[in-house]
């Protein structure tokens, strides 16, 4: 049962990024991504390691799937001029691929298995401690600062990314909060005493 799941996980998965690639619709696409990236949260199960396959669920089918599906459906972008532009680069990209498909064949030619390698994939982790407590050990314990400071580069790019798009321009009508809360009734409104037949 398990090598039928591993197969039936690994070709959605496969064919989930082709389509992906080569789908028409962007929608269309968006939905195979969601389907290779649960089929490769399936395979994460087999291997055992649970909680990245949660994770992956969650952060990639929960959040940014979801965000690329909303934001390709809310934006009227003209994909027919975007392919057009594409299409010059073909070349380049048969090239690579090609490339790419070379160094695979050059991979699998000189695989050789181990024989300790069933076992280690048998026991991910070590007997006494779950997937979970031993991948929490290993980020907090043994990798804490290098983890910290992955972190801190996150944040260094995430508030470069505000600042290079930041842009006060003069044009366009802000919210003034402090202006607002410290404004005088007295000096905002004027009363104006119309007469009876006679307009302001």
């Amino acid at each position: 049962m398990s090598v039928f799941a591993f197969y039936l996980f690994a070709l959605s998965t496969i064919a989930g990024g082709l389509f992906t690639v080569i789908s028409r619709n962007p929608v269309h696409s968006v939905l195979w991504l969601i389907l290779a990236f649960l089929s490769s949260a399936g395979l994460f199960v087999l291997l055992g390691a649970e909680f990245v396959a949660m994770l992956l669920v969650i952060v990639y089918v929960g959040a940014v799937a979801v965000l690329f599906l909303f934001v390709v459906m809310m934006l009227d972008v003209d994909f027919a001029e975007l392919k057009a532009e594409m299409a010059r680069y073909v070349p380049l990209a048969l090239l690579i691929g090609v490339v790419i498909l070379m160094q695979f064949a050059l991979a699998f030619g000189a695989w050789e298995s181990n024989a300790a390698a069933e076992g280690l994939r048998a026991q991910v982790t070590p007997v006494d401690r779950h997937n979970t407590e031993a991948l929490g050990l290993i980020l907090y314990d043994q990798y804490f600062l290098l983890f910290q400071l992955a972190g801190l580069i996150l944040l260094v790019a995430m508030i470069g990314a505000i600042v290079l798009t930041l842009r006060h321009r003069s044009d366009v009508k802000r919210q003034n909060v402090l202006a607002q809360m410290y404004r005088d009734p007295a000096k905002a409104m004027e009363l104006k005493d119309v007469k009876p037949g006679q307009g302001l």
